[in-house]
């Protein structure tokens, strides 16, 4: 799987290094898990079809009802058609340098964050319909031009969000401007009973799959498969033994794709069928 470097992807030039970008995204078909390595902190506004995101230390799943502002970083993304035959999403992504002016003149508490979500849910509402309206009419407008006017809607959007939401989006702002790695366990145990594969955890690490597993080992003694095979397996026979839940209601919670391979997978640590439980 190739790794979308973005906005750049977009943006056409390489050369070319804006500190605010507007990009109108669409397309006709689904795409299911794109790498996605994000270069700029972005406000994610969609407008039809629905969106999945996955993080290093959180996943998330909006519809047309929600934006997203997702902080720079790896992730892997799905982009899905719902009732229409279009997926839309406008983008707006902002630099490091935009970010920390903003805070500076409009924040007064500037005491230092504890890692927070990769992502903020904004709940869409009348005002924020009208934004992205106001946002169309300056689209087509000259270079130079636009640049002043998207200063000011940058501005004008998260003054807005500030008002809406208070101190929990001055608190994720001011976390954006200390980010921290989170730990490879803290990562690893995030996902232990996601449907990602090896490679995408590795992603979501910044590793590659070679270097995931080397590390993986070292630091738990044991194959990054096993340890995920038992780790869900165990958790399955404890939701069997303690509820009235059937191998079919659980398999996709424990990180398994489809019920055929959960079973064989079952009975080989267990020796019995989950039925039989």
């Amino acid at each position: 799987m190739s790794i979308d470097t973005i906005p750049e992807l977009y943006i056409g030039d390489h050369l070319l290094k804006p500190d605010l970008f507007v990009y109108d995204f669409k397309m006709t078909e689904d795409v299911i898990k794109t790498k996605v390595n994000l270069n700029m902190h972005m406000f994610s506004f969609l407008q039809k079809g629905k969106k999945q995101v996955h993080f290093a230390n959180t996943s998330i799943l909006v519809d047309n009802k929600q934006s997203l502002l997702i902080k720079k970083g790896n992730c892997l993304w799905t982009e899905l058609l719902d009732t229409e035959d279009v997926y839309y999403c406008r983008l707006l992504f902002f630099s490091e340098y935009r970010l920390k002016e903003f805070v500076s003149n409009h924040i007064e508490n500037k005491e230092r964050q504890e890692e927070r979500p990769s992502c903020f849910v904004i709940e869409n509402d009348t005002y924020l319909n009208s934004y992205l309206n106001s946002l169309s009419t300056i689209m087509d407008a000259p270079p130079e031009f636009m640049n002043n006017l998207l200063s000011v809607k940058f501005e004008e959007l998260m003054l807005y969000l500030i008002h809406k939401y208070g101190s929990a989006f001055e608190a994720y702002l001011l976390s954006l401007t200390t980010q921290e790695i989170s730990s490879f366990r803290k990562i690893v145990e995030k996902h232990t009973y996601s449907q990602l594969t090896l490679e995408e955890i590795a992603f979501l690490c910044n590793m590659s799959l070679s270097t995931f597993k080397r590390h993986f080992t070292k630091e738990y003694s044991t194959s990054p498969g096993k340890w995920f095979r038992d780790k869900r397996l165990s958790k399955a026979k404890e939701l069997l033994e303690n509820s009235n839940l059937k191998s079919s209601d659980i398999y996709l919670d424990v990180g398994y794709h489809n019920l055929s391979n959960f079973s064989s997978a079952f009975k080989a640590k267990f020796g019995i069928s989950p039925s039989e439980v």
